[in-house]
């Protein structure tokens, strides 16, 4: 964490000095905003949350429920989430007050006796531990969306949500600087009941399933009607089920199943129940079932062991539907290339699927990731327009793949004992997929944003359109062993990450090396992409750059590393030391992610995918993979 470098901080360093329009930020909606994010769940906050870190964008996020959620039907948080909360600040925190999950249990009817229940096998959860060095969790929605809150009330905007604001419609007109015309409607409040009218350059709709954003722009869900149906409780309860602060999926002799979600503090837990096939004519009388109707059920699957319910803290019953929309903009498929987009969707707004697979809040988030960094490079100048189609084309691909998998694991979910072939099929199933219900299958096609893989074979383990998968370096300035990826956090910034060929580190070597030739071309040519940065802007505003060396850090001559990774910073223009890294001994990150010797550059985009790898000799690449993303930066706003 830099800080410091502005004068000394007395106090919590994670609140940053406010800036731009956080310096008396109107506590009332104002009429005019550059984005405004309808709708407060997962996708909305993190959207929210990114863009709080660009003090020259108006960002406002409006909500309809007068105040913070109080309790959220999501739950399940990945490895790739957590990651990602890394990046803004709060994994550690939410590690410790969360549910891990590190196996899986599987529970069938007895051969010997069909009416009772017993385990049968256990699953790793990252049976090959290389997944990731983060946890699989449990955790509330809310407390996901209370860090969230903070971080952006600790950021240079201060933003917070506008809570009592219902979306009503919008109108692109094309016209002037704020061309969508928003009605909103009080819903809390002095003003309750009454329309409210903001203008916004864009609009961005994370208001879910039922989301009037979407109705707005023309977009509809398509896909399988619903046929199943789950009732589903966050529970309190005495039971003498020995699995129950284990993740398991129970089967049972009379057909039904339980999925069984272990959840923080040591005695809730969530119980997705099997209430069966739904008629085409049941008109959602399904949903009609009560709480007493589901424990029941629950204890008929968990027989001979029983389920004592002492508190209801949530449930709910709902029908398994796999719904997407076939774009998640508003322009329609015989404008694309003919204008940019104004109006956005994410999260359950563009795609609908069970709760099972642990998906939905995940993939929302990074839906919010995705989007809310173009917006902020389009709206403080960094990047051309044309940047935002990427986003439509690059997530509605990925929602299609969760589909297609949730679809797989829900069906599996729903069979009976008997109607599986192979009576191993489900946990072989868990086994197998363990990387996509982790988050990290999804990869990026090639696009302006994503690279042709010309030189993967330099970085075999930093794959062009997967995430950055972190691997253990040390910090050559204060001698901290570290995960190289905790150190990009969610500024907005890429990352280049300099991996040095195998010469002296450090040095010249008494005269030119690859390195040293990059280093100098980074600095100094015309034609690099930090030659974009805005004049007055530290050398280090837009992009994070990070070299790596092959030599472990007591052999690296920091004083003789080039002055293109150690940054002039702040209004003292201090030297900021701490991009520069040697290889950790006991896990050494050439080998680990099968980087060439010869050196490579691997370029990383703001929300953590690989964009490019390069020899250290393709400046001329790097600069044409970087020119079409970057207006020229001299007078852009910082």
């Amino acid at each position: 964490m830099q800080f410091h470098h502005h004068g000394y901080v007395s106090g919590d360093p994670r609140v940053q000095a406010a800036a731009g329009v956080g310096i008396k930020r109107p506590t009332d909606l104002p009429d005019e905003v550059d984005v405004l994010i309808v709708g407060s769940g997962p996708a909305g906050m993190i959207a929210a949350a990114q863009l709080s870190q660009f003090p020259g964008v108006t960002t406002r996020i409006v909500e309809r429920r007068p105040g913070r959620l109080a309790i959220g039907q999501a739950d399940g948080i990945q490895a790739r989430s957590v990651e990602t909360f890394q990046a803004f600040g709060f994994a550690e925190r939410i590690i410790a007050e969360a549910y891990r999950i590190t196996e899986m249990a599987f529970w069938k009817p007895d051969p010997s006796d069909p009416s009772r229940i017993i385990r049968t096998a256990r699953a790793l959860d990252d049976p090959t531990g290389d997944i990731s060095e983060f946890p699989h969790l449990i955790v509330n929605q809310a407390r996901v969306l209370d860090y969230f809150a903070e971080y952006m009330a600790n950021s240079p905007t201060r933003m917070t949500p506008d809570y009592g604001y219902e979306f009503r419609g919008l109108e692109v007109t094309n016209d002037g600087d704020y061309p969508v015309t928003v009605t909103l409607l009080h819903t809390a409040g002095p003003n309750e009941g009454q329309e409210r009218i903001v203008r916004a350059k864009y609009v961005v709709g994370a208001d879910g399933a039922r989301s009037k954003v979407r109705e707005s722009i023309g977009c509809t869900l398509a896909g399988d009607q619903a046929n199943h149906a789950w009732g589903v409780m966050d529970v309190l309860a005495v039971t003498d089920f020995p699995d129950i602060r284990t993740k398991c999926a129970i089967q049972s002799g009379t057909g039904g199943s339980i999925l069984l979600i272990p959840r923080e503090g040591g005695h809730l837990f969530r119980m997705y129940v099997d209430l069966g096939e739904v008629d085409r004519n049941d008109n959602r009388s399904v949903r009609n079932t009560t709480i007493e109707e589901i424990i029941s059920k629950a204890n008929d699957i968990l027989h001979p062991y029983t389920l004592d319910v002492r508190n209801v803290a949530w449930h709910s019953v709902y029908e398994v539907g796999h719904r997407l929309t076939d774009r998640f903009d508003d322009v329609l498929p015989d404008q694309r290339g003919t204008r940019t987009p104004r109006v956005f969707i994410a999260g359950d707004a563009c795609h609908t699927h069970s709760a099972k697979a642990g998906q939905g809040m995940n993939v929302s988030m990074q839906d919010g990731f995705n989007l809310a960094w173009k917006l902020g490079h389009v709206l403080e100048g960094r990047s051309p327009e044309s940047l935002l189609s990427t986003y439509s084309a690059e997530r509605q691909v990925i929602a299609k793949n969760l589909i297609d998998f949730d679809k797989e694991w829900s069906t599996l979910m729903a069979k009976k004992p008997e109607e599986f072939e192979d009576p191993t099929e489900l946990e072989n199933f868990y086994v197998s997929t363990a990387e996509f219900p982790a988050g990290f299958m999804t990869h990026y096609a090639p696009s302006p944003l994503i690279a042709e893989p010309a030189h993967q074979d330099l970085a075999k383990g930093f794959t062009i359109g997967k995430r950055f998968k972190s691997a253990p370096v040390v910090r050559v300035c204060d001698t901290n062993p570290l995960q190289l990826g905790h150190q990009a956090k969610a500024d907005g910034r890429w990352r280049i990450y300099v991996f040095a060929d195998a010469g002296k580190a450090g040095t010249a070597q008494g005269g030119s090396s690859p390195i040293s030739d990059f280093a100098e071309w980074i600095a100094n040519s015309p034609d690099s992409p930090l030659a974009a940065t805005p004049s007055g802007a530290d050398r280090d505003a837009w992009f994070d750059v990070k070299v790596i060396y092959q030599q472990e850090h007591t052999s690296v001559d920091i004083g003789a590393v080039p002055e293109a990774f150690k940054p002039e910073v702040g209004p003292f223009q201090l030297t900021y030391l701490e991009n520069v890294y040697g290889t950790d001994p006991s896990a050494d990150i050439f080998e680990l992610r099968g980087l060439d010797r010869g050196g490579v550059v691997v370029v990383v985009r703001p929300d953590q995918y690989v964009a490019n790898v390069l020899p250290l000799t393709a400046t001329a690449e790097l600069a044409a993979f970087f020119a079409p993303l970057l207006r020229s930066g001299r007078t852009a706003a910082v």
